[in-house]
């Protein structure tokens, strides 16, 4: 250990938030066998995830984000102790919430000892280390999730997860309760709709075209007209987006 560094405890109070009983019970046992973690507490809902993590005032929490009472972004919104935290959730959309706002590691379920023993290198690399800015990580989690806009998303890739530059994708579609986002060549489906993800879009960047797309402005060629007095983007690559009538206004107020 470099000179002058503190050096983590020798057990990290650690406490499980899920609302699954077997989920809670498999990650008890997985945490078993790591003999610097020391499971204190458990909770299966917001509002109990908030008293345990209030009274107990645990080091490290395993968090998982749908749950019954509030979600876990909540939770972090209420507590006052502020721990290390580690998302699990069998839902990948929370991916780009989890990693874009600060959380250590982010566990996609179902997981097994291997990926958990990743997860615990990260937990145990980050214990010590000053906190940037003098903020906690939650508080982190917290400020940027209300101002930031998203730079990167997660997408899964087979068993991965992978990074993707926002700036790379060119537009999004939404099918349904789905959204893919294209990104050169690739495509790469999102589970969220695409209300949500507008809210995380830089507005200065991204623009709302129609009730089914996003467009990445700085792929944008030209506004084309069209029949009728319809509006078209046309991209880099030869798609052409179709603008609805109110937002081909906005198009023209901007003067795009």
């Amino acid at each position: 250990m470099p000179p002058g560094e503190a050096a983590p405890p020798d057990r990290i109070r650690t406490v499980v938030i899920d609302d699954e009983p077997v989920a809670r019970a498999g990650l008890r046992d997985m945490l078993a066998g790591t003999p610097w973690i020391e499971c204190v507490g458990e909770a299966a809902s917001g509002p109990a995830a908030v008293d345990a993590i209030n009274t107990l005032q645990p080091d490290l929490v395993f968090l998982d984000i749908e749950m019954p009472g509030f979600i876990g972004t909540e939770v972090l919104r209420r507590v006052a102790h502020q721990p290390h935290v580690v998302f699990t959730t069998a839902f990948a959309e929370h991916a780009v919430t989890a990693f874009e706002l600060g959380a250590l590691d982010y566990l996609l379920k179902p997981f097994g000892p291997g990926r958990l023993a990743t997860t615990l290198d990260r937990v145990r690399s980050a214990l010590g280390e000053p906190v940037p800015n003098g903020l906690p990580s939650l508080a982190r989690f917290a400020e940027a999730m209300l101002q930031e806009p998203m730079s990167r998303l997660f997408v899964r890739s087979g068993n991965a997860i992978i990074p993707i530059a926002v700036e790379r994708v060119s537009h999004f579609e939404a099918w349904g309760d789905y959204v893919t986002a294209y990104a050169g060549r690739s495509k790469h489906v999102l589970h969220l709709s695409l209300n949500r993800l507008e809210a995380r879009l830089d507005p200065k960047h991204f623009m709302r075209l129609h009730r089914t797309n996003i467009v990445n402005l700085a792929h944008v060629v030209a506004f084309r007209r069209l029949a009728k007095g319809r509006l078209a983007a046309e991209l880099m690559d030869g798609t052409r987006l179709p603008v609805s009538r109110s937002r081909a206004q906005v198009v023209r107020d901007l003067g795009l």
